[in-house]
């Protein structure tokens, strides 16, 4: 707390005290004057104060009368229901994925977008692009060899020195010949699996999760085995254990245990202990993808499903493209009992990663720039989660659930009446308008009624225009008006080719995504 700006600090306190209830939905926060006397602040800090949460949305200003206490208009949506645990899961159907995802990059690409809120990502101007140059140009300058010489097998050491340093925060131990630098999480979790698993074997995963992980176990060959999973607290214990118990081959459990993709859940400490003595007492390799845990709205991250791993069990997969840098795609991997497999592999399939990227990361993340860029941008994303968030509360039909997430950049949104998202998004994109679909986050129709929507640009005319036409389309799609129709996006078909954008490998997409 006493890391945020002067004025955020006393926000936080009064949006604490609407919270218990001593300040009431029509009740006047203390005038400027007064403000300023009470916390001793400066006029502009009481002004930012105000201001803040106005744009917040917990206050209202009223002409010559002050600032009056309002509920955002997102909590007063229900929240979403836990799913089931006593039912055992039936083994998922993996082929099919890979048509899936395909079809919705393919057709996405066919339409020049007027607004992409299908991508788990953050806006350019979030990322600290000039720090990053001028710690690459002062890389080249002490090492100028770094473009002609290989890299380090491993990675660059300095690059894992700041990260075996940094593993400390989070509960993690380990020294930096422990971290295999990867092309992004993506190729990391291909490594995990790769090491722990062959084809034909089962692989148990959150319900819904990240398709990009459904695309990896396609691949490989491997089969899903969907785990109910809250958007509270993440994969039901209960349900894996059943699953155990019912199902002899499951080879590996692989969770988001911070800011799930896509419900955006964040397991509290006892649930991590006991997924990972569960996973050690039946010798299972769990598989933490740790890709969010930065973004996690607190003064430090939450610890790591690997900080409870006594016996090597665990493989930490992690990244900066979420948090730092979307085009160094920079991962790493920490393998414990598997790690010399998992670098035989990594040799085998795409021998070292080219150092520069890995030597300006480690530059900057070693100073406290990299903290201050990582508080900015907690901060702007949880102002673009709740603007979002109160505009589809605002615009969306009544009967529609959010879950909002403690950080991250998305939000996963459940339709009303259990309308198809993929009627949606067949709509919407006729409009420009990019949704990503919940079909794509399950190997089954699951969660064809929800929707994730990305918050990572900067609220503005343009998002708010197309939220609007968002919701106008979920309630005709609804109500099944045919009134205003809307033309559905062209589907590809057999016959037709695709364009040459949309021929690119399918792994890049996942990876975006």
């Amino acid at each position: 707390m006493d890391s945020l700006p002067l004025y955020r600090q006393f926000a936080a306190h009064y949006v604490d005290a609407i919270h218990t209830g001593s300040l009431k939905q029509g009740d006047k926060l203390p005038s400027l004057r007064s403000l300023m006397r009470l916390h001793g602040i400066s006029l502009s800090t009481a002004l930012q104060l105000c201001r803040t949460m106005e744009s917040d949305g917990w206050v209202e200003a009223r002409d010559r009368s002050g600032y009056f206490v309002r509920r955002p208009k997102r909590l007063a949506i229900a929240p979403m229901e836990e799913p089931a645990a006593g039912v055992p899961p039936d083994p998922a159907q993996y082929v099919g994925i890979h048509a899936k995802v395909s079809d919705f990059v393919a057709r996405r690409r066919q339409i020049p977008e007027k607004l992409n809120l299908s991508i788990a990502r953050g806006a350019p101007e979030l990322y600290p692009a000039e720090a990053l140059r001028n710690a690459m140009t002062r890389m080249l300058r002490q090492q100028p060899e770094l473009l002609t010489v290989a890299a380090q097998l491993k990675g660059q050491r300095q690059f894992r020195e700041v990260l075996a340093q940094r593993s400390l925060r989070v509960g993690m131990a380990i020294s930096p010949e422990d971290i295999l630098v990867t092309n992004g999480c993506i190729e990391a979790l291909n490594l995990a699996l790769r090491a722990v698993a062959q084809p034909g074997d089962t692989v148990a995963v959150e319900s819904p999760t990240f398709y990009g992980l459904l695309q990896v176990l396609e691949s490989l060959g491997m089969r899903a085995l969907e785990i109910p999973t809250s958007p509270q607290t993440g994969i039901s214990i209960e349900a894996l254990e059943l699953a155990i118990s019912t199902y002899d081959n499951i080879k590996a459990v692989v969770v988001v245990p911070h800011l799930q993709n896509p419900l955006g859940s964040v397991m509290p400490d006892a649930h991590k202990a006991r997924l990972a003595q569960l996973c050690e007492r039946h010798a299972i390799p769990l598989i933490e993808d740790d890709t969010y845990s930065e973004l996690v709205d607190a003064p430090t991250p939450p610890r790591a499903l690997k900080s409870w791993d006594t016996s090597g069990n665990v493989i930490h997969c992690a990244s900066l493209h979420k948090i730092l840098a979307p085009g160094l795609r920079l991962g790493w991997i920490t393998a414990g009992r598997w790690q010399a497999r998992v670098e035989m592999l990594k040799f085998a399939q795409t021998r070292n990663n080219e150092g520069l990227s890995q030597s300006a990361a480690g530059l900057f993340m070693g100073t406290g720039a990299y903290d201050r860029h990582l508080r900015h941008l907690r901060t702007c994303l949880k102002a673009q989660r709740e603007q979002t968030a109160d505009a589809i509360a605002s615009y969306f039909p009544a009967g529609t659930r959010i879950n909002l997430p403690p950080g991250g950049l998305q939000l996963w949104v459940e339709l009303p009446e259990r309308l198809s998202s993929s009627r949606v998004f067949d709509a919407a994109l006729a409009e420009r308008i990019v949704v990503a679909p919940g079909t794509l986050f399950s190997n089954s129709s699951r969660f064809d009624h929800y929707l994730r929507i990305n918050c990572g640009w900067p609220y503005g005319e343009a998002v708010d225009a197309g939220l609007r036409r968002l919701g106008q389309i979920i309630e005709t799609l609804g109500r099944g008006a045919s009134a205003a129709p809307v033309q559905p996006a062209p589907r590809l078909s057999p016959t037709r080719a695709w364009p040459a954008e949309a021929r690119r490998p399918q792994s890049s997409s996942a990876s975006a995504a």
